[in-house]
Parts: C-alpha cells; sequence; structure tokens
C-alpha cells in the first residue's frame, strides 16, 4: 500500500502576530511625522506662493497707476463706489470677474443678487495651513476670509480728502519708487489668521479698511498695534489653554515660520527669535534704521 504524505502549512503564531503587528505599528509611527512634514513642507510652498501672487499684483498695480501703491480703501463713484486693499489687487491676480461684478452696486463687497462679493473665496488669500477658515468663511458673519494681511504703514497712513469723490480716501503716502527704506528693508504683507473665535472678529478680504470710515476701531487702530507686535508662531486658539493665543493684533500663522512678503516681491520666514527692534525696523518703511544680525 502506498502512503501518502501529507504535508502540513503551520500558521503564525500568536507571539509572531503580535511581532509584525507591533514592527508595523513602528513603522507607521516613523511614517506619520515625515508624512505631515511633507504636507506642511507643501502648504508652506503654497503659502509662499499665494504671497508671491500678491507681490507680483502690488508691482503691477503701481505699473498700471503712475507707480502709485493699491490704496487701504478708494472711492470710485462712477463704478464700483467703495474699494477695500484687497479687492483693488483682483484684477491682477486673474479675478476680474469678481472685481467687475461689483460695478454700479456700490462696494467691493457687494454684487448683484446670489452674487455678492462678500462671501466670495478667493482661493490666493487663504493659507492652506491657516487653521481658523471653515471653507474659506468666518463663521460668525459669514463673509469669506484673508490669511494675510497688509502692512498698514505701508498702505495706510496718508488719508486725504477727495473733492472729486467728496470722500476720504485712505492710501500710501508712498510710491513704487520712493519707499525711504528701501523695497527690499520693508514689510508689504504678513500672514495672519483668517477668524479669531474668542473674539468674534474675522479677518475678511473685502471688509473696508480706513481710519475715516468702517473698520477703524476694528481695522484701523488694530493695524497700528499689530504692526508693532512680533509675530506669534503657532499660536493656541482658544484661551482656556492660556497665552500665547491667536490675537488679531498680531501677526500669526502656523508654520514654523512667519511667512512676510516684502516689498520687493520677495518672501521670506522670520522665527519667533526676531527682537522687537528688528521688527519694528521692517514694518516702518522710513524710520532710517539698519535692520538688525537677527532678520
Amino acid at each position: 500500500m502506498s502512503r501518502i504524505l501529507v504535508r502540513l502549512r503551520r500558521g503564525f503564531t500568536l507571539i509572531e502576530l503580535l511581532v509584525v503587528i507591533a514592527i508595523i505599528a513602528i513603522l507607521i509611527g516613523l511614517l506619520l511625522p515625515a508624512v505631515q512634514k511633507v504636507r506642511e513642507a507643501a502648504a508652506r510652498m503654497s503659502c509662499g506662493n499665494n504671497l508671491k501672487q500678491v507681490g507680483l499684483a502690488i508691482q503691477n498695480y503701481a505699473s498700471a497707476n503712475a507707480s502709485n501703491m493699491p490704496f487701504m480703501l478708494q472711492y470710485q463713484p462712477s463704478t464700483y463706489g467703495w474699494g477695500p486693499f484687497w479687492y483693488n489687487l483682483l484684477p491682477y491676480i486673474e479675478q476680474q470677474n469678481v472685481y467687475q461684478r461689483a460695478y454700479y452696486y456700490g462696494s467691493g463687497w457687494s454684487g448683484p443678487n446670489g452674487q455678492q462679493n462678500y462671501n466670495q473665496v478667493i482661493k490666493t488669500y487663504l493659507c492652506p495651513s491657516d487653521p481658523t477658515p471653515s471653507q474659506g468663511i468666518s463663521p460668525n458673519i459669514s463673509w469669506a476670509e484673508a490669511s494675510y494681511a497688509p502692512n498698514y504703514y505701508m498702505f495706510g497712513t496718508s488719508n486725504p480728502y477727495d473733492p472729486s469723490t467728496g470722500a476720504y480716501q485712505n492710501q500710501s503716502q508712498y510710491n513704487i519708487g520712493n519707499v525711504p527704506d528701501g523695497l527690499s528693508n520693508t514689510i508689504g504683507v504678513m500672514e495672519r489668521f483668517g477668524y479669531f473665535a474668542i473674539y468674534g472678529w474675522n479677518n475678511s478680504w473685502c471688509y473696508p479698511m480706513s481710519t475715516s470710515y468702517w473698520g477703524y476701531n476694528s481695522y484701523g487702530s488694530a493695524a497700528q498695534y499689530w504692526g508693532f507686535y512680533l509675530p506669534q508662531i503657532n499660536p493656541r486658539l482658544n484661551t482656556n489653554l492660556g497665552w500665547p493665543y491667536a490675537h488679531p493684533y498680531y501677526p500669526n500663522t502656523a508654520h514654523s515660520t512667519e511667512q512676510v512678503l516684502m516689498m520687493d516681491g520677495s518672501v521670506r520666514g522670520v522665527s519667533a527669535a526676531v527682537s522687537q527692534t528688528t521688527w519694528n525696523n521692517v514694518v516702518q518703511p522710513a524710520d532710517g534704521n539698519v535692520i538688525g544680525p537677527d532678520w
């Protein structure tokens, strides 16, 4: 009689299975931080690209407007009415349709029924690492947010009355060619979160910004404060967790450094180690001070 040999296949023992699971867990633990770093690097690059587009828009605006800077708030009664800073840049970031949609409706944040500009999300104005927007919309007033803010000392310190329009025009006292400290030594735009829940305050791209009209208390005077405060790097969003928590008077970022747009169009990161003196020097366009070795 022939003997039939049967080869039995042995399965994993419990110990072997646990070892495999442990090895997989270790590999995942090693991989996740790397994935997060890659994602943050991509988000930081995207944020920097947004700022570069804004810098190019400022330069193109100046080229098309006799070297003048974008207004913090401009009044043009024959076309769009009231035009805030970010609205004035729309044609130069390929958003001409949003810009013209406000024509004849009284303000840059207006438009025909169902197409109001105030809730129009502009991707270029949003940092992908900003933790505060909800689909780009502020939950308290449902206006579209921005993750950036213009330097008040660069764009908003002149407020002349224009008799031809019957309104004050909040604008820069400089043009693109006569910034006293130089374009490469002056901050133009910096990161700031889009929404501050504990204050019920949002950083809307189309909210009017002026020392004479809407926004003086919630933007104009605040801008004078946050311009001199050091950036908050990855601040907490809740006061219950202790200071520093995100505050609308400060520049703030979720990156490892605060990204700023210099007036020459370059983008650089500013660490939390920068001194108050150095920060003040790059915020002010005409103080004549040497920036400092920690810049």
